[in-house]
């Protein structure tokens, strides 16, 4: 039977504790964005997105992570400020509200730091250290959690036929060199977080190897997050509806706990705190 590898799993920083071994955390997605791929526009205006974040949190989030840019494919960056305009008012309501981390979705170093600043206790960065060379030394000042996502290319080109001659040896071959990087930079090797980036330069086939996979990337000794919220293989599978994808998604969740994952990234944080509660019951029930 395929599940999850139990060992001492703490990821421990700035007074939060998360025993990875004890239950699968969630990630709550709060996109303050008018063109994410799922939600873009829903949580636009800054009183709708605190509203959203405080909902996420009531509903069992662990983490609440915060994005102002679309990275959906064939996107374009955004600009600095705009970004910044987003994500900080936001940012800074909530952690006086809440008191799980926020987490900041960015690969600009700068986002990060006003960020962080504003209350953000964790960088999630899906050029895993790429794209602004100041990241590193950021992430390892403030002493946070930083999330390290495969992805092949950049959001614009990524869905140009994504090809792999070895799927799985070349994004472990990626994420270990993304460690290396982060350490080398300062980051504490127990807040790094590596994410296979589901959908980031990856064919439908491929995101479906790889959450039947997952354990081969228990080989780093990361903790592992995944994110297959909603993402346009489910609706590949099923058919392309909100309802279909949303049913879909917990599927893979569910998948992707007995699997190896230890965070799980999502826009339905209900749904998914029902479906890894039974999973996880389910799993502590073969020790």
């Amino acid at each position: 039977m395929i599940h999850r590898a139990r060992k001492a799993n703490i990821l421990e920083w700035l007074g939060y504790n998360f025993d990875l071994d004890s239950k699968t955390f969630i990630m709550g997605i709060l996109n303050i964005t008018p063109d994410s791929f799922f939600d873009g526009g829903t949580h636009f205006l800054e009183n709708d997105a605190v509203k959203h974040g405080l909902k996420m949190a009531a509903e069992g989030a662990d983490i609440i992570d915060v994005g102002g840019e679309s990275t959906r494919p064939f996107s374009n960056p955004l600009p600095l400020d705009e970004e910044l305009r987003r994500v900080i008012p936001v940012i800074k309501t909530l952690a006086q509200e809440i008191d799980i981390p926020i987490s900041i979705d960015t690969y600009k170093s700068e986002v990060a730091s006003q960020a962080i600043e504003a209350g953000a206790r964790m960088v999630n960065d899906i050029s895993a250290l790429k794209f602004d060379p100041a990241m590193g030394q950021l992430v390892a000042d403030a002493g946070v959690p930083i999330v390290l996502m495969h992805m092949k290319g950049t959001p614009k080109n990524m869905q140009a036929n994504p090809t792999y001659k070895d799927l799985f040896g070349e994004i472990i071959d990626f994420l270990r060199k993304a460690i290396e990087q982060a350490i080398s930079s300062g980051i504490k090797r127990d807040v790094i977080i590596i994410d296979p980036g589901i959908g980031f330069g990856k064919s439908f086939d491929d995101n479906l190897k790889i959450i039947n996979n997952l354990h081969t990337f228990s080989s780093l000794g990361q903790p592992l997050l995944v994110g297959t919220s909603n993402k346009a293989f489910i609706g590949h599978v099923l058919d392309p509806s909100v309802e279909s994808r949303e049913r879909g998604t917990m599927a893979t969740v569910a998948a992707s706990v007995l699997n190896g994952a230890n965070i799980v990234r999502v826009h339905n944080v209900k749904a998914t705190k029902e479906t890894v509660t039974m999973i996880d019951a389910i799993m502590k029930a073969e020790t």
